[in-house]
């Protein structure tokens, strides 16, 4: 077989980890030039970064690559297809080489200008002639494919011997003992608190306070020096946005120069919109580490109000639920089509870095932002249905929506346009039933033509009504009748990344950067990116004391609620008074608590936003049985239901749901806190005991009962006849015979007010009932533990999933 024949045949590997070394790659040995042996691999081109990335965290010899030789062929050049053309030649060479500065080394005849310092610590430990180097080829027969040949890969001077890390007993006490420079963490870190205004002398003070506590360095990032620091503060200081006076002249410049940062551009032309997708390597891995599995939210049109083009936000939810910016999308027009173009660009990104990435679900928050001037409902929920089925074509999976920004905007107009609060908690209390009505199935855009029939007396809130929602409500009522609906907790969750976003971005003295694309791109990927890494941070308390306002990053109104405690809440009638947590001597009056369309008289309710004291009122009345759950987990009970409405031959479906009802409960539970340990062993031992096996042999199923489950469901002043009207139908087995297994899961609908997302998992695979009883899942005081040999998080699928429209 010819070189290239043999070359071209080898399989494209890609290590589903985000960096990779040589050593997790399969290395194949071809015929090179000189007779000698190459060991050659190949990878996908965009992933060459992460290689060396890979390569230089290498644990017995830290080091850094650099490109010490690259040629490229021009774009606009033309040229034959050649089996062995090459589009771009790159030579990636350890830092710490290839020249000697060391005394008695070797300098290449082009480096002769060199002059050695007078300190031995300087150039000399960094330049001490090593020897280990690669080459990376862009083929013009395989463009998406990178050759990788790696002859060179000790780390060992032209004797032979180590001339850095620990094996150089020689360097030790320098840097050359670890690594030329710092590590990607820290330098994200040093930017970072550089962009929100910390200095660099208590950037270096923090850090040497932190080197001296541990005892000393010991690794290439506790010799930051104050040189680096100083040096990185001075180019921040003197960029500017603002490459060229012409606006697209100067966002095409950023983009040439910023490309490992840009997912996805498209420049105006006589049919297209300009479109710009904005990620940084840090938000690609916050996107595979929390969106894997989990849910991935969009926050749209932000800034119609202030910026030239509004920017649409892709975020993830962290292990606290809060929401982190993994992608930024700028444009003038959010179309349907444009969006499936960038969303596809971002997905193949995603899944370039891991083939094994999944989404559980993909929240929505405005169906409007996709189709603009559409005013028909008809023909909007035709062109709704088709951007859903673009979400599931590209991502495969579930799609939900978020009324968080419509209730905002409800909320905030009310209270400035009606100057009766009663009147506004009577509005809000009917606004809210009519979507909740919609929500279940019971009721159609005829509930806000008898809402604006029976208040006209509110005329300025009609008439705002009625100018801006009026011809929305077809839109927004086919996608709440098609789509399921986000839970509270992800409404309060993106509801202060909103905040954050205005707190963070729009904070600048003269308002006419707003009108400029290339201040928004730079804003974006350096300032607030800095700030939304710093929330992440975990030493972030040591600069408390130099925060600013648009550093602030405290708990959102969910979590604020579960801190009140419930002696705090006081319930009478149509009224629930909350102490406030700061100011003991407050308190809040909340105005229709049973509802998350309530209004409270703090100031953070005010401007529209859902604050704590709403929370904490709707969960002690669930906590007491007094009003009916939310309706996201109405329709989640009610998808289970319906999975459980199955022909009595296919026990897998029943199986599957049963299996996922007692696999919730089991985390319901596991939430309720270490003083319901007993309750939860005992609810666990009377699941156990009323399930019983599923035998294969005789094709024995147990049979599901689940009126008791549901009743907190049924709402006496509504049509939920689906799920109430007696018993839920038994599934029989085919011999006849049946296990009543009704107390399997005890309402969890009373105990789950968290979001789906805190116990969502993707399942690739189902297991058994006795799987599921067998497996020591609660420990003696309460706690959760999983069985190796049974992974729940692997096997249960997502609730969301379960929402499958």
């Amino acid at each position: 077989m010819a070189r290239w024949d043999q070359i071209l045949s080898l399989p494209v590997q890609s290590p589903p980890t985000l960096e990779f070394s040589s050593a997790e790659l399969v290395w194949s040995k071809v015929e090179g030039w000189r007779d000698n042996i190459d060991r050659v691999a190949l990878i996908p081109f965009a992933r060459v970064d992460d290689f060396v990335r890979g390569e230089s965290a290498n644990k017995e010899c830290p080091t850094r690559f650099h490109v010490e030789a690259r040629r490229r062929r021009p774009a606009e050049s033309t040229y034959k297809p050649k089996v062995d053309g090459i589009l771009e030649y790159i030579l990636y060479w350890c830092s710490f080489g290839p020249d000697d500065h060391r005394k008695g080394g070797v300098v290449r005849p082009s480096r002769t200008t060199y002059v050695p310092k007078k300190k031995p610590s300087g150039r000399p430990n960094t330049k001490r002639g090593c020897t280990c180097h690669f080459i990376v080829k862009r083929l013009i027969a395989e463009p998406s494919v990178a050759l990788i040949i790696y002859n060179q890969d000790k780390h060992v001077d032209k004797k032979g011997l180590p001339c850095h890390g620990p094996q150089d007993k020689k360097s030790a006490g320098t840097r050359a003992m670890y690594a030329p420079y710092i590590s990607e963490d820290l330098r994200l870190r040093v930017l970072s608190l550089l962009y929100v205004g910390v200095s660099v002398e208590t950037i270096m003070q923090r850090h040497s306070e932190s080197v001296e506590r541990q005892g000393g360095p010991c690794n290439r990032d506790d010799l930051l020096t104050h040189r680096y620091v100083r040096r990185q503060e001075r180019s921040i200081r003197r960029s500017t946005y603002e490459l060229d006076s012409d606006d697209a002249v100067s966002i095409n410049m950023w983009v040439e120069s910023h490309q490992n940062q840009v997912f996805f551009y498209e420049n105006f032309s006589d049919s297209d919109p300009f479109v710009l997708g904005i990620q940084t390597e840090w938000q690609l891995q916050q996107l595979i580490r929390f969106g894997n599995h989990g849910l991935l939210a969009s926050d749209s049109k932000f800034g119609t109000n202030k910026l030239k083009y509004p920017i649409r936000s892709l975020v993830v939810f962290n292990s606290d639920n809060k929401a982190i910016p993994v992608a930024w999308i700028i444009t003038p027009r959010f179309a349907s089509g444009d969006t499936l173009r960038w969303m596809r660009a971002l997905y193949d990104r995603v899944h370039m870095k891991d083939p094994k990435w999944k989404l559980a679900g993909f929240i929505v928050d405005d169906p409007s932002a996709d189709i603009l001037a559409i005013r028909v409902a008809p023909v909007a929920s035709i062109f709704w249905v088709q951007v859903t089925h673009e979400l599931r074509e590209v991502f495969q999976c579930s799609v939900l929506i978020c009324f968080w920004r419509v209730r905002h905007a409800w909320h905030k107009n009310l209270i400035k346009k009606c100057s009766e609060l009663e009147t506004c908690a009577v509005i809000a209390k009917r606004l809210g039933q009519a979507v909740q009505c919609i929500c279940k199935g019971d009721g159609t855009a005829d509930l806000f033509e008898e809402f604006m029939e029976n208040f006209v007396d509110a005329a300025d809130f009609l008439d705002y009504f009625k100018a801006i929602w009026y011809p929305r409500l077809g839109l927004w009522t086919s996608a709440l009748r098609t789509l399921p609906l986000a839970s509270q907790e992800m409404c309060s969750s993106m509801e202060y990344y909103h905040n954050q976003l205005k707190l963070r971005l729009l904070n600048e003295k003269e308002i006419s950067v707003y009108q400029r694309a290339d201040w928004l791109v730079d804003k974006l990927g350096t300032t607030v990116h800095s700030y939304f890494w710093l929330d992440e941070y975990s030493g972030k308390d040591d600069f408390a004391r130099y925060w600013k306002d648009e550093w602030m990053s405290g708990l959102t109104a969910w979590q604020k609620s579960l801190q009140i405690p419930d002696s705090d809440v006081l319930i009478e009638g149509d009224y629930s008074k909350v102490v406030d947590q700061e100011d003991r001597h407050k308190v809040h009056v909340v105005r229709n608590p049973a509802s998350e369309y309530a209004l409270c008289d703090c100031n953070w309710a005010k401007m529209g936003n859902l604050c704590e004291h709403i929370l904490k009122s709707i969960k002690c009345l669930r906590d007491k049985g007094s009003i009916t759950p939310s309706v996201s987990m109405f329709q989640y009970m009610q998808a289970l239901v319906d999975m459980l409405h199955c022909p009595p031959h296919d026990s897998l479906i029943r199986d599957h749901a049963l299996s996922l009802a007692v696999w919730v409960q089991m985390q319901l539970n596991a939430q309720l806190g270490p003083g319901s340990g007993q309750s939860k062993r005992q609810a666990l031992q009377r699941t156990t005991a009323t399930l019983g096996v599923v035998k294969a042999s005789n094709r024995t199923h147990t049979l599901v009962n689940v009126e008791n489950d549901l009743t907190e469901l049924q709402h006496p002043s509504s049509a939920t006849g689906n799920l109430s009207g007696g018993k839920i139908d038994r599934v029989a087995t085919e011999n006849g015979t049946c296990t009543d297994i009704g107390s399997a899961v005890e309402h969890p609908s009373v105990e789950m007010q968290t979001s789906p997302v805190s116990i969502s998992a993707c399942a690739t695979q189902l297991f058994s009932l006795d799987g599921i009883t067998s497996a020591n899942v609660f420990a003696e005081n309460g706690d959760v533990m999983i069985d190796e040999e049974l992974d729940t998080t692997k096997n249960i699928p997502s609730t969301d999933a379960s929402l499958q429209i």
